[in-house]
């Protein structure tokens, strides 16, 4: 061991490092200043423990301690810094689409369209209060960390190094690495340790892995321990509380170091864009480019051939602001929040973050861990095999009596899963047939439990029954050699199956007076096996069908063995080829982009680390996949993060809870398939409202400026553009009240901004085409003075086409190719309002204020004409799979 103060330094930093830098909680060697792998899979005894942390069983001197403090600080979790509001709504300020609006109020301002300006301002300030008020909601979800962590602890310091340890109660910020403190009934685990000791010790780990069965902990090398952390038997990680028992433990890792810190700092990391983040820059994007270019094109055409200046400017203006869905924050805001308000009211699903909403009805691919959702956090019995490996009803029978009368002359509390399980399906008459002698309790060092009971007519017998995991038991059997290899080989069979096995033994024993120890438990005659599997959860095999028939698929990403998860898919008929199950050894030796293409043909994950979890679910997003992930504990919180949508249980840990974007009453994939749903008639609504305003819109402003070309006047005063988008706009509300056709329920609804372009590309020159056409029409009919120069003529009757075609838009885009039995719903009665407006407002008072004059009757008879080649046209191409497909 290297000597002096900086190398026990080197040392205790080596070891912290070893437990949660790569995941495993595997340690690290340490020799001098250099890392070697460790011998036995990471096994390391308390001794090479006790001398990397230059520490040994009576604890730290306190001048050892206090130069500790002074090298790794306090045993606190990293400072948690919370963002003012101010700092939070500046930061809603920065996605594309505020700025142009933005940019777009300040221009009206400067060309004195005040309306406008205010308008648009006002929409930009309610976006931004709203988002962020939920953003400064998930700021505060990191204090809920806290309060998982103990205030003081138990610790043997010594003042000197010849003078013998004293317990005393310390505040856990003063631990540091190699201090020894004791652990008892109730107390929280201070810091990440390494157990010296313990005896019957059971530690509940709910606050990290969601589990809420207690696990058993022992002092052992570590080397019967496999996959992360929080399976190493030695290991108790800081965040997870004692049940039972009592230990000895050396510290490890403190502060930043330790596993729960670790979880805590990458939620603090900031996740990737969503989904609903992508698709809107996209879109923006796209808008900032037509909106760029407009103005421009408006100025210089006019310019050019009209010899018209800068008084064309607020026209300019007005197009750009045309062609902008200013509504679209409204929009978006008023579908998500009154789909997550149906939510909370009929399920019981918050939605803590609206476009979450929206993310939810994207998703295509599930991940979610198997307890808790696809079978119940409980066992049950699946057979009772005897030697030769058939049914038999004995074994169970003595399965019964062992776990029942371990339970009762033990005194515990609460019969063990396994035995409840056991003792529900076993005759109960049979069981009290017995007379109870003495129980010799299960621990996690022999591995079994013993009951021994007097045998109903055998009298002068008392007969110990043995029950607990294989290979102990069939050790203490009477078997050959061959026998032995037989059992243990079915045994994995069963394992390999998914079952978790027990093996039962019984042996007669004169009756006496003395205690039973441990060495009677020798010479037994093997009974047979008991099997057990996870309880379905009931719910699973319904809403697994109802995913897939909502196109989304399942990944299970589990610490469990993989039989354990492929029989639950199994039980639940999901059908899991051999190719499809990846364990977490397998997932290591993948480089990213192998792992994206293995994540596609993958169902099982299991063995999983929490790095494991959230680098599965990075791969499927890397894929194209919009990933939603369920999970509870605080090893789930970095693929919380990693995913579009986290979602947890309302009985979730605090932080996992907080973290997540949506909160489940129940741990039940049924809410869930509620959720997508609901997303998914959210973000139709949102699509529909894109796909009619844009193409609408873009329409019109090709007809703009084809006609700024065309007229020795401005095709349409500003006021009347401006009008014209308010009264669209106003109709465009019954959206966010709009139920869509059930068969969006069918596929993710995605906002794909390369589809959407065409999409309103497409219809935006169909709608050039129909105001062009209404221009024939005005030259054919329209005879006042002048001609076509009674540019209050042809303002009006465009300004009549325009509303009408929009109309006509609304309900005919809406609907799509599912229109048998569409009824006209809130978008129906808002589009005949708008063509209502159209042909109404010209004749009224209002009209002439705004530069609208009365049209001639004929020019109603050949607008209707156009109208409907305009609506067979359009009715046309939305039957066609290519551009229509867009919308999803």
């Amino acid at each position: 061991m290297p000597a002096g103060p900086d190398a026990g330094r080197a040392q205790v930093g080596s070891w912290a490092e070893g437990v949660q830098g790569d995941g495993t909680g595997t340690p690290p060697l340490v020799s001098g200043n250099r890392r070697a792998p460790a011998d036995g899979g990471g096994a390391v005894t308390v001794l090479q423990t006790l001398r990397r942390l230059e520490s040994g069983p009576r604890g730290l001197t306190e001048a050892q301690a206090e130069e500790r403090q002074a090298r790794f600080g306090a045993n606190t979790l990293p400072a948690y810094r919370e963002a003012s509001w101010a700092a939070t709504v500046l930061r809603s300020t920065r996605d594309p689409f505020t700025v142009v609006l933005l940019c777009l109020g300040l221009v009206s301002a400067v060309v004195a369209s005040w309306g406008t300006a205010c308008v648009i301002l006002l929409l930009v300030a309610v976006s931004c209060v709203l988002r962020a008020s939920g953003e400064h909601r998930a700021d505060r979800s990191m204090a809920g960390l806290r309060g998982l962590v103990a205030s003081t602890a138990t610790v043997l310091r010594r003042a000197e190094e010849d003078l013998p340890p004293d317990d005393r109660e310390i505040p856990v910020e003063e631990l540091v690495p190699g201090d020894v403190i004791r652990l008892g009934p109730g107390d929280l685990v201070p810091a990440d340790v390494r157990l010296l000791r313990a005896q019957g010790l059971t530690v509940h780990q709910a606050a990290l892995t969601g589990e809420s069965a207690p696990v058993a902990k022992d002092a052992g090398d570590g080397s019967a321990g496999g996959g992360g952390a929080f399976d190493r038997p030695e290991l108790c990680l800081q965040g997870s509380s004692v049940a039972g028992g009592s230990a000895t433990a050396v510290v490890v890792a403190t502060g930043a170091r330790t596993r729960f810190a670790a979880a805590h700092s990458r939620t603090e990391n900031g996740r990737e864009a969503s989904a609903f983040d992508r698709s809107v820059h996209g879109i923006s994007w796209i808008l900032i480019r037509f909106m760029l270019l407009t103005p421009p094109l408006v100025l210089m055409a006019n310019a050019a051939l009209r010899d018209r200046g800068l008084e064309t400017l607020p026209f300019a203006v007005a197009v750009a602001v045309g062609l902008t869905p200013e509504m679209l924050p409204v929009i978006v805001t008023m579908c998500l929040a009154r789909g997550a308000a149906l939510l909370a009211r009929a399920h019981g699903v918050i939605v803590k973050r609206l476009p979450a909403l929206h993310d939810l009805g994207a998703v295509d691919v599930l991940c979610l861990d198997k307890t808790g959702t696809l079978t119940q956090d409980r066992p049950v019995l699946e057979g009772a095999l005897g030697p030769d490996g058939h049914d038999d009803p004995e074994v169970l029978r003595w399965a019964a009596v062992n776990a029942w009368w371990t339970l009762q002359l033990a005194d515990l509390p609460a019969p063990d899963a396994l035995d409840d399980a056991v003792l529900d399906t076993a005759d109960e008459d049979e069981i009290m047939a017995y007379d109870g002698v003495a129980a010799l309790p299960f621990d996690p060092v022999r591995r079994l439990a013993t009951a021994v009971v007097r045998t109903p007519g055998r009298l002068g017998t008392h007969t110990l029954v043995v029950k607990g995991a294989v290979e102990t038991v069939l050790a203490r059997c009477a078997l050959a050699d061959e026998e032995r290899a037989r059992l243990l080989a079915r045994a994995a069979r069963q394992a390999d199956d998914g079952l978790r096995v027990l093996a039962v033994a019984t042996a007669e024993r004169p009756s006496r007076a003395r205690e039973y120890t441990p060495a009677d438990e020798r010479g037994l005659e093997f009974r047979g096996f008991v099997t057990l599997k996870d309880a379905l959860a009931p719910t699973a095999a319904a809403a697994l069908r109802g995913l897939a028939e909502q196109g989304v698929t399942v990944r299970i990403l589990t610490g469990d063995h993989p039989g354990t998860a492929v029989r639950a898919c199994r039980d639940l008929g999901v059908r899991v080829p051999a190719d499809a199950v990846l364990t977490a050894d397998q997932v290591d030796r993948l480089t990213d982009p192998e792992l994206t293409e293995a994540a596609e043909r993958t169902v099982v994950f299991a063995r999983c680390a929490p790095e494991h979890k959230a680098r599965v679910a990075t791969a499927l997003r890397a894929g194209g996949h919009t990933v939603g992930y369920l999970g509870d504990g605080v090893n789930d919180l970095p693929a919380l993060r990693a995913a579009d949508v986290g979602i947890a249980p309302r009985d979730a840990v605090a932080v996992a809870r907080e973290s997540a974007d949506v909160v489940l009453a129940e741990k039940d994939l049924t809410a869930i398939a509620h959720s997508i749903a609901a997303g998914r008639y959210s973000g139709g609504n949102i699509a529909t409202y894109l796909r009619i305003t844009l193409s609408s819109n873009l329409g019109n402003v090709i007809a703009m400026l084809a006609a700024g070309l065309l007229l020795p006047f401005l095709p349409m005063l500003p006021a009347q553009v401006l009008a014209q988008n308010l009264f669209f706009d106003a109709a465009q509300l019954a959206f966010a009240h709009d139920r869509p056709h059930p068969s969006v329920l069918r596929r993710p609804i995605l906002l794909r901004p390369r589809d959407l372009l065409r999409f309103i590309t497409g219809f935006g020159v169909l709608n050039a085409v129909a105001d062009l056409a209404t221009f024939g029409v005005l030259t054919l009919t329209l005879h006042g003075p002048g001609g076509l120069d009674d540019s209050a003529v042809f303002h009006s009757g465009w300004f009549t086409e325009n509303l009408i075609t929009q109309a006509l838009v609304m309900v005919l885009l809406r609907a799509g190719r599912d229109t048998a039995g569409r009824l006209p719903g809130p978008v129906g009665w808002a589009a005949g309002a708008l063509a209502a407006v159209g042909l109404l407002l010209p004749v009224t008072p209002l009209g002439s204020l705004l530069g609208l004059t009365p049209l001639p009757p004929l020019y109603y008879l050949l607008l209707a004409a156009v109208l409907a080649l305009y609506t067979a046209g359009l009715g046309a191409v939305t039957k066609l799979p290519w551009l229509y497909s867009c919308a999803t």
